[in-house]
């Protein structure tokens, strides 16, 4: 990982890949066994996720449960259902968080605390995961995907960038400011790590959900700060951002940011485009069509096509351009990262 920051050929590129919870129940009637974490089963490539909880920490609970999906309410306040043994996003029922005068309600109780915290977990793994050499990313939730998705709607929130856009950039810049004060706390009682990693989808098929103008304005600011302070840390910082984001890439690298993540092809991502592009301040991670892994002929042609050209120089993690469907197989995973160590070797 750290050769690839450094744009430097390695032994061969990282591989890392996120299967659905349904895909690794499909592999456990295929195999893999119970006890046995994928990642060491594959010999992939591990990172660790140090989570911070920023959040209003509103009560929790199960609202329904059947033997196919289960509704509940997260302590951000949203109740969604969702599939039990299939892949599938939430589907969204109700926000706690609606207009301005909730959020101010909310924001009383996002506050950086002690307790937010894992601290045995770190104080019981660190030292190994060190000793390990494992890669350590700091995580937090903060930004448009995360408030769109699992905060206040997806309409609302879009409606408010372009009617009031200060109580967004609100909402945006306090959960960063409660994210990084924790990530702070973790830092100085000598917890340290490589990376900050964070979600923010900003796009789908062929488009974007706003304007350059609007992230310019309410999101571009966010995403400025956390890289600033991933620098001031000297460590990196690592955008996963879904969809169509092309028009964003020229204003990230302008911003510093040093990775991005996943390059989704099927929605009009051209990898190969962007590595000559910005091969020379981005590393790139996935890229490779998560719609082709269960087709190995069509996968392995990507592969060949794309893997060459993007670890050139260092600057790539092999993943998919997503997350690994449960249509594919434990066989044909295994031949994936067969390939994947292959392809990816710069012997």
């Amino acid at each position: 990982m750290k050769r690839m920051y450094e744009h430097r050929d390695a032994d061969r590129v990282p591989i890392m890949d996120d299967p659905w919870g349904a895909t690794i129940e499909r592999w456990h009637r295929e195999g893999l066994p119970q006890n046995v974490d994928f990642i060491d089963y594959f010999g992939l490539d591990r990172t660790i996720d140090i989570w911070v909880d920023n959040g209003p920490r509103y009560p929790m609970k199960v609202v329904e449960e059947t033997e196919t999906y289960r509704t509940a309410t997260s302590s951000w306040g949203v109740t969604s259902r969702n599939w039990k043994h299939a892949a599938s996003s939430p589907e969204f029922l109700d926000f706690t968080v609606i207009d301005r005068d909730s959020w101010q309600k909310a924001k009383a109780r996002m506050t950086p605390d002690m307790d937010r915290v894992n601290w045995e977990h770190l104080k019981a793994n660190y030292a190994s995961w060190r000793e390990k050499g494992y890669w350590i990313r700091s995580r937090g939730l903060f930004g448009y995907d995360m408030t769109h998705s699992f905060f206040v709607g997806t309409t609302r929130t879009l409606m408010a960038m372009v009617e009031d856009p200060e109580w967004v950039h609100e909402m945006f810049a306090h959960e960063l400011d409660i994210t990084l004060a924790l990530l702070d706390m973790v830092w100085e009682a000598g917890y340290e790590f490589d990376e900050i990693f964070w979600a923010d989808d900003m796009g789908y098929k062929h488009n974007q959900f706003f304007s350059m103008r609007t992230y310019r304005e309410i999101l571009k600011p966010i995403h400025k700060r956390a890289i600033d302070w991933a620098h001031a840390k000297g460590i990196k910082a690592h955008l996963h951002s879904c969809g169509d984001v092309n028009p964003f890439v020229s204003e990230l690298v302008g911003l510093g940011l040093d990775a991005l993540n996943p390059l989704e092809v099927k929605a009009g991502m051209d990898p190969v485009l962007l590595k000559k592009t910005y091969g020379d301040a981005l590393v790139f991670h996935g890229g490779i069509n998560a719609v082709l892994y269960d087709n190995l002929e069509a996968l392995e042609a990507q592969m060949r096509c794309t893997i060459p050209a993007l670890k050139e120089h260092g600057g790539y993690i092999l993943s998919s351009d997503h997350s690994v469907p449960s249509s594919v197989s434990l066989s044909d995973f295994q031949r994936f990262v067969d390939l994947g160590k292959e392809i990816g070797s710069y012997g």
